[in-house]
């Protein structure tokens, strides 16, 4: 598998490395490119980390932008997700706005109203991407949003905008069930996709090779025309993430 690169690195890693050593990390792991996933509590470090990887001339292809009802609504962003627009503004680098939805936004609506809310606040977070020239892809992260059905549904109802979808194997247990079907339905649409051992009972987040489903999956997204990138997890707040990060990428050596 080419085109690797690893994800939730930053808020997942029990030695809590500074940009500089995360930076260092990535380089001697063979990397040249990540995704950026933050808690609030790394908005202070995010600027001098994209000088960091611009200097080692690694890619920042991606930040993570998680919406919630309770502080983020058209016109007003919560200060996180304020701050990492101005951020990315600030920076050379271009990446990709993952964006998700709390499950808050569509509480007790009715699939259409859900639909017009998803589609309103894709619409405004696309315009604010768009003036600072990145792009926006929507993120499979459980609920209604990251029902595969709906996320289809609304990036070709909003084909203009020329969105596209990352999928998590981590966030689509629920599919497991039908992920042939799921598989053939996605694959025009997406940008990315991030690996995880699957098995139909869990655990949530398992090392690549140890599940029931993954190796298949892989090779029908192969099968039908999906040929990278790929994200591999860090995800394990108790553990140091580059041993995570080893555990995976043998399994991905392996099956080369």
């Amino acid at each position: 598998m080419n085109d690797v690169y690893p994800w939730c690195i930053v808020a997942f890693d029990s030695l809590q490395r500074t940009p500089a050593e995360r930076l260092d990390m990535i380089t001697d792991l063979g990397f040249d490119s990540y995704a950026y996933d933050l808690d609030i509590k790394h908005l202070g470090d995010m600027e001098s980390e994209f000088k960091l990887a611009s200097d080692k001339h690694i890619e920042i292809r991606a930040v993570w932008l998680w919406l919630n009802a309770k502080r983020d609504s058209i016109g007003k962003l919560s200060s996180r997700n304020e701050g990492l627009f101005e951020l990315v503004k600030q920076s050379d680098h271009k990446p990709a706005f993952w964006l998700s939805f709390s499950p808050n936004f569509f509480a007790n609506r009715t699939d259409d109203e859900s639909f017009q809310i998803a589609t309103d606040m894709i619409l405004y977070v696309h315009k604010k991407a768009t003036e600072l020239d990145c792009k926006v892809e929507l993120y499979n992260h459980g609920g209604w949003f990251g029902d595969p059905w709906n996320m289809v549904k609304l990036i070709q109802a909003l084909s203009d905008l020329d969105l596209h979808m990352v999928y998590n194997f981590h966030h689509a247990h629920q599919d497991l069930v039908a992920y042939q079907e799921v598989i053939e339905l996605i694959t025009p649409y997406l940008s990315a996709v991030n690996i995880n051992g699957m098995r139909l009972d869990g655990p949530k987040i398992l090392t690549v090779g140890e599940g029931d489903y993954e190796g298949e999956m892989i090779r029908l997204l192969k099968v039908n025309g999906y040929k990278g990138p790929w994200g591999i997890l860090g995800h394990v707040k108790e553990e140091d993430v580059r041993v995570v990060l080893e555990r995976n990428m043998a399994w991905l050596r392996s099956s080369r």
